[in-house]
C-alpha cells in the first residue's frame, strides 16, 4: 500500500486485483466489494447482483415503504461508499466495486414489492437490470461518460434500475 501523493489521506490498494484480506480490515472495501462477490475474476458485476439477491430477500420482509426508504438510504450511503473504494482502489468505478449493482438490482425488484414475488419475475429483473447495465443504452451511457466520483459509479446503476424496473412492471401487468 502507498499514499497518493496529492491526496495525503487516502492510500492506495493494489489497483489491479484487491484481496480478500481487505474485506476484514476495511469496512468500506467489505460494503463495496458486495461482501467479497467484486473480487470474482470474472463477470464482477453480475456477481455483485447475484449476491444482492439474499438481501433482497431480507428486505421483502419490511413494510412497503420501509423498502422503499432501505433504498434510498443505501443510495445516499453508496455515493460516499464507491467514493472512498475508488478512493482507495486508485480507480474510478473499479470492475470490483459492485455496491451500486446491488442498489440497481433493488430499485430494479420494486415492481415485485407492490405486485407480488413469483421466482420468473425476479430472473426476468436480474437479466433486465445486467442488460441495461452492461449495454448502457441512452440515458445510462450519459450517466456513466459524464458523472464522476462515487455519484458517477451509483446514478447509472440506479438509472439502469430505474429502467429496468420500469420494463418488468410492464412485464408483469401485461403478461
Amino acid at each position: 500500500m502507498h499514499r497518493i501523493p496529492f491526496l495525503p489521506n487516502i492510500e492506495v490498494i493494489n489497483i489491479l486485483l484487491p484481496s480478500f484480506s481487505i474485506l476484514l480490515t476495511r469496512p468500506i472495501q467489505l460494503l463495496a466489494l458486495g461482501f467479497g462477490s467484486g473480487l470474482a475474476p470474472k463477470a464482477p458485476g453480475t456477481f455483485g447482483t447475484l449476491a444482492a439477491i439474499p438481501f433482497f430477500f431480507l428486505m421483502l420482509l419490511l413494510p412497503t415503504w420501509d423498502y422503499l426508504l432501505t433504498i434510498a438510504v443505501c443510495s445516499a450511503l453508496g455515493i460516499y461508499i464507491c467514493q472512498v473504494a475508488a478512493d482507495q482502489l486508485g480507480v474510478h468505478d473499479h470492475p470490483a466495486i459492485v455496491w451500486d449493482e446491488f442498489v440497481g438490482l433493488w430499485i430494479t425488484l420494486i415492481p415485485l414489492v407492490f405486485l407480488g414475488f413469483e421466482w420468473h419475475w425476479l430472473l426476468l429483473g436480474f437479466v433486465l437490470f445486467r442488460f441495461f447495465d452492461i449495454v448502457k443504452p441512452w440515458p445510462i451511457s450519459y450517466f456513466d461518460q459524464h458523472v464522476q466520483g462515487g455519484l458517477g459509479i451509483m446514478l447509472d446503476d440506479i438509472v439502469a434500475g430505474a429502467v429496468a424496473g420500469i420494463c418488468l412492471w410492464g412485464a408483469m401487468t401485461l403478461l
